[in-house]
Parts: structure tokens; C-alpha cells; sequence
């Protein structure tokens, strides 16, 4: 029998009702498939209490209609979902400072509530990302930046330099590296610092394999973060459900 099982219907619900600060759950639009505004809307009348906030992935919405997201958008509000834009603010900064604002001030037009920020696509030194986290604030959206625990062999410092902490294998089932997470942490806590409304971890790095969970990495980043400030992104539905779960 697997030890991974969805609540069945006589359960009570164990978390606050929305707008909740813990135990949130945001689920993602639009990506590799399309997703039509029936089914979303099929979704949120139906299951609609367990759905706090909806994603537009990979930066899909830049494909779609205006007209057509903003319908979305104003859908999942009259359910209090808010609305992310995903990764796609870092392919825009680097068309300048003034393409970002632009976008920015877009965004807050066409309703959406939450600017993604995926610091490793960005790859700028950390006062620039926390100037980005403050541009977002000071124009009335909410910021999230994302981390990823995975980095490259080649980043690893030689000579016993471990200014940037120990460096493991993330479970047996991979030979790619993660570096210890109090580098990760401590840049976190700068933004949350600036001003960010919660940080989300890339979960793919620690546990893409249920049965391989760095539970150790987890509870360390929620321990300093805190619950209410950490949300963890899964991309397959084992592992969502372990998230949900625990």
C-alpha cells in the first residue's frame, strides 16, 4: 500500500479558511497545454476553497490576449484567487530598467496581484534583486522571488574554500549538487527584509523523487524562513501531495 494517499471526503480540513496565511496551495495556468477558461472555471466553482492563488507559467500570459487574461484574472478574484505572473519579469529586465517599470505598471492594470522573480535566471548580484524586490513593492504588487537549490559542479570553490557553504548530493537518484542552504537562506531573509511576500523554493532540487525527499533541506528553510513566508513548487503530483500532506 503506498504510504501517499489523497484525504478522503470525511476528513476535516486542517487549514484556515482563505485568505489563508499557511498552508496555500497555487496551482499553475497555462504552460505546456493550453488551459481554457471553462476548465479553470470548472475548477474554481468546484474546488475553488482549496485553490489560493493561480500561475501563469513560463510566461504564457505574453502569448494570450489581453482581453483574455484579464478575464481570467477578474474569474479568480471572484473566487479570492490572486493571481501570479510567473517567470517572465527576468526575460524583460534585460531589456533595461524602463521595460520592467513598463511592465510592471501593465501588470497592475490588468489585475494580476504577485510579480515572480526566478533569481537564478536573473543572475545578478543581490542588490540589484532586492532593488528589483522594492521596485515591485513601491508599485503595489506583491514579490516572490524563486530559488533553486541546484547549481553547477564548476561553482564549486576550490582550495577548500567553503565561504559558500558544503556541497552534497540531493538523493540518490542524481549526481547533481546542492549547496548548503544557508547561502540560499540568508539571501532570502534580505528580501523578505525589502520587502518580498513569500519565497518559493524550486523543489524539483531536493526531492523530484518522492521516495528521496531531503526533508533535512526542507525543515531547515522553513525553520528560518517561517511557514507563512516559504511555499516549495512541485512539478509532479507524488510530490505535491507529500507537500500537502506534511
Amino acid at each position: 500500500m503506498s504510504a501517499y494517499r489523497w484525504k478522503n471526503f470525511h476528513e476535516d480540513e486542517d487549514r484556515p479558511e482563505k485568505p489563508r496565511r499557511f498552508g496555500v496551495t497555487e496551482m499553475r495556468g497555462p504552460h505546456y497545454t493550453l488551459l481554457s477558461q471553462n476548465l479553470l472555471q470548472d475548477i474554481f466553482e468546484s474546488m475553488g476553497q482549496f485553490v489560493d492563488g493561480l500561475k501563469f507559467s513560463g510566461g504564457s500570459h505574453s502569448l494570450m490576449p489581453k482581453s483574455f487574461v484579464k478575464e481570467v484574472i477578474d474569474m479568480a478574484h471572484q473566487h479570492d484567487i490572486y493571481v501570479s505572473t510567473g517567470d517572465w519579469a527576468e526575460h524583460l529586465l534585460r531589456k533595461g530598467p524602463s521595460a520592467f517599470s513598463q511592465y510592471l505598471e501593465e501588470c497592475k492594470q490588468m489585475g494580476f496581484d504577485t510579480v515572480e522573480l526566478n533569481v537564478g535566471s536573473l543572475n545578478v548580484p543581490e542588490e540589484n534583486l532586492l532593488s528589483f524586490v522594492r521596485l515591485i513593492k513601491s508599485g503595489g504588487l506583491k514579490a516572490k522571488p524563486q530559488f533553486a537549490v541546484k547549481f553547477n559542479k564548476s561553482d564549486v570553490p576550490v582550495g577548500g574554500d567553503r565561504a559558500f557553504g558544503a556541497y552534497i548530493v540531493p538523493t540518490p537518484r542524481s549526481s547533481e549538487f546542492v549547496e548548503d542552504v544557508d547561502l540560499l537562506i540568508r539571501r532570502a531573509e534580505r528580501c523578505l527584509e525589502a520587502g518580498a511576500d513569500m519565497i518559493m523554493i524550486d523543489s524539483d532540487d531536493i526531492c523530484k523523487h518522492v521516495d528521496a525527499v531531503r526533508a533535512d533541506i526542507i525543515a531547515k528553510i522553513i525553520g528560518r524562513l517561517g511557514i507563512e513566508r516559504t511555499m516549495f513548487e512541485a512539478s509532479n503530483p507524488r510530490t505535491s501531495e507529500w507537500f500537502v500532506k506534511q
